[in-house]
């Protein structure tokens, strides 16, 4: 079941799940990485399970099985077309372990490009969080904004509407009421 054609860091990211949390790789899409089948893959860990602590590896439940299959788009339907077994799942540090195992030169080259599918995907979620970051502080920054512009609509809109002051009464001897008056007398 050798590959006749190396696997880019991308097409082994492309099959690194989000599982409890963790980044894991399915113990089929491992087995084919390595050009082994999933049968003799697993042998091969169940054999070494002293290798493989819980945070290297771990079985998935029915419900976690059943989510990931409504992930893929393309599943297989049919008789016999899957697992009766609920897979395996893989850390990094799982898939590097299970190249020690398997002990040959295409696991070995893989078990590279798996390590640096993990670091990308990792320097991506590093720069996802840092972009996140920075949307934060330019909310919080048109925030306040929004809260200085509002203050100065209210204090222009005061200003428009203060009553105008009272006209002044004119000093003197005049009598505003009677000038209209005078005015036409004289």
């Amino acid at each position: 079941m050798e590959p006749t054609e190396p696997l880019s860091i991308g097409e082994i990211a492309q099959r690194i799940q989000l599982v409890r949390g963790q980044r894991v790789v399915l113990d089929a899409d491992l087995a084919a990485f390595y050009g082994e089948t999933t049968k003799r893959f697993n042998q091969q860990v169940r054999r070494n399970l002293a290798r493989f602590p819980a945070d290297f590896m771990f079985q998935l439940d029915e419900n976690e099985l059943a989510a990931l299959r409504l992930q893929f788009a393309t599943l297989k339907t049919g008789r016999g077309q899957h697992s009766k077994y609920l897979p395996l799942v893989f850390t990094e540090h799982g898939a590097i372990m299970a190249a020690t195992l398997l002990n040959s030169s295409r696991a070995t080259a893989i078990s590279v490009h798996v390590v640096r599918a993990f670091v990308e995907l990792r320097a991506m979620l590093a720069s996802n969080q840092a972009l996140a970051q920075k949307v934060n502080t330019l909310e919080r920054k048109v925030s306040t904004h929004e809260r200085n512009i509002a203050e100065l609509a209210d204090s222009m809109a005061q200003l428009l509407h203060t009553p105008a002051e009272p006209a002044k009464r004119p000093i003197g001897f005049i009598n505003p009421d009677d000038s209209s008056a005078s005015k036409t007398t004289g």
